[in-house]
Parts: structure tokens; C-alpha cells; sequence
């Protein structure tokens, strides 16, 4: 054995280290990102860099009901809907793609496209629309299903969603190609995103969207309360009242102020929505 080999692993360089763990001196994956960290506090990777190599180690760990769109959550078209009714549910939505429901079994029969809509803006064909025979095929996918794989089947089909099914085989859930990709690149902007310098931005009188990230500092002074400083973020706050990291969807009230968590990943909250409630009459008698 020569010097360099007898060396203590902690006294080598990170390219020593980094040359060792490809021979095998790793013993797992936390080895391995313990590693990269420290290339990281080195400077040989910036904190971008970072961030996606974690995420991609990561998605090879998570299943696909990690990060699932739970059923509760999901806006479904009715198979027997007008065309009026779903345009409606269209806007308001503002997604693109939207799961098909038989409403007498519950049971997912189809993908509608919003884009498939556009035809029949024409009163013309609008007035023999029937979503059957616009909807397209859904894909369903079981909850074990690791991401990795899941995204390999996502860019092999070229489907951008699948419903996710139980050991029952009924639908839990739904999860799109956006979701697995935000657990490598971080947030991807969608219909809730607003401009990258504003933190706050006022939706209706009592409705605001709030980045996780905004300064609790920041949101005392706009919304004149009295959080405590603990937390250096909205997020920081929300997540200790919770007691847990939030999923999309989930709500939760403090004092008169309802927050909903718009989008969040199995790590951190990006994004709520606040309301702005009645405070209560205290009782006097």
C-alpha cells in the first residue's frame, strides 16, 4: 500500500476522494451525497448544480405516491358534461389537461386536452360535441412505481400525465411529467407564478399568493401582524405550525388568516395562497 492509500480518508483532497469513491470506497447513497456536498462547500459545484444532482439521486428513491396528486384534489370532467360546463371548468382551472369521469362508476375513462376544445369554438360542430369522442386514452400507472422510471416511460410514450392506481386498482391520484422534473430542476413556472421579484402578489381583496420563501419580516409589515422572527420565512412559519411538511392542498388557519398550500415537494413548500377571513365577534356577554 503506498502513501496516498494509507492517507485518512478525511485528510484527502475531494478529488482524492471523489478518485477512491469510484473504486468503490462508498458504501451507500448517503456517502455519495455527502460527497457531493462537500465539492459543493469546496466550490467546485454551485449551489444550482447542487440542488439538481441531489434531486436526480433522489427521484431514483422516491415512488410515484410520493409526489402524486392525491384524488381529492383532482378537477375531473364528467364523461356526460356539455360543452358548456367544461369550458367553465377550463377557465377556471386553467390546467391543460384534465382526467374523464364516468360519474355512475367512479371509474377514469379517458384524458381531455384542452387544445382538443378549440374546434368546436365553431356554434357549428359545437352543437355535436361529445367529449368521448375527443378524450384521449388514459395511461394508468401503480403507486410503487419508482420516478425514474416513471419519467423514462413519460419521454418513451410522450405522455405528459398518468393516473396512479392502488394495490385495488381504484385511482388515487394523478401525476404529471411537470412533477417529476420539478424534483430535479426545482419550480417550474405555471398558472400560479407571478413576477420573480415579487413576493406577495393581491389576487382579490381578501386573496393573496404568497412565495414560500418571503421574508416573515416582509409579511408582518404587509399584513400588520406579529409572527415571531424564529422563522426567516413565511414557509419556515408554515411548516412548524403544520408540525410537518404540507402537500399541495392541504390548509391550515392561523388567527383569521387560512393558508393553503398551492405547491410543495416531499422537502419544502414554493408557493401559498392566503385568505383574509372575518374576524370572529368576541362574545361579550
Amino acid at each position: 500500500m503506498n502513501k496516498e492509500q494509507e492517507k485518512d480518508p478525511q485528510q484527502r483532497s475531494w478529488l482524492e476522494r471523489i478518485g477512491y469513491a469510484l473504486i468503490g470506497e462508498l458504501k451507500n447513497l448517503d456517502d455519495l451525497i455527502s460527497l457531493i456536498r462537500g465539492a459543493e462547500k469546496a466550490n467546485l459545484l454551485g449551489p444550482d448544480a447542487l440542488a439538481m444532482i441531489e434531486g436526480v439521486l433522489q427521484v431514483s428513491e422516491l415512488q410515484v405516491r410520493d409526489i402524486m396528486l392525491p384524488r381529492p384534489q383532482i378537477i375531473f370532467i364528467s364523461r356526460d358534461a356539455s360543452l358548456e360546463d367544461i369550458y367553465s371548468a377550463v377557465i377556471a382551472a386553467s390546467h391543460s389537461r384534465f382526467p374523464v369521469q364516468d360519474d355512475e362508476t367512479s371509474e377514469v375513462v379517458g384524458i381531455l386536452l384542452a387544445k382538443d376544445l378549440l374546434p368546436y369554438v365553431d356554434k357549428a360542430k359545437s352543437q355535436s360535441f361529445d367529449v368521448r369522442d375527443v378524450m384521449r386514452q388514459a395511461i394508468f400507472v401503480p403507486e410503487s412505481k419508482r420516478l425514474n422510471v416513471m419519467l423514462n416511460e413519460f419521454r418513451m410514450h410522450r405522455n405528459h400525465m398518468a393516473m396512479v392506481v392502488d394495490e385495488y386498482g381504484s385511482v388515487a391520484g394523478l401525476i404529471t411529467i411537470e412533477d417529476v422534473l420539478e424534483q430535479i430542476v426545482g419550480e417550474i413556472e405555471d398558472e400560479h407564478d407571478f413576477e420573480e421579484e415579487a413576493s406577495i402578489l393581491q389576487r382579490s381583496e381578501d386573496e393573496f399568493t404568497i412565495k414560500a420563501l418571503t421574508e416573515i419580516v416582509a409579511f408582518n409589515e404587509r399584513f400588520s401582524t406579529n409572527y415571531s422572527d424564529d422563522y426567516d420565512t413565511v414557509g419556515g412559519f408554515v411548516i412548524k405550525r403544520f408540525g410537518h411538511v404540507p402537500k399541495s392542498g392541504e390548509t391550515m388557519l392561523v388567527d383569521n388568516l387560512q393558508f393553503e398550500v398551492l405547491r410543495a415537494d416531499n422537502r419544502r413548500v414554493h408557493l401559498l395562497r392566503m385568505t383574509i377571513l372575518p374576524l370572529l365577534e368576541k362574545d361579550e356577554s
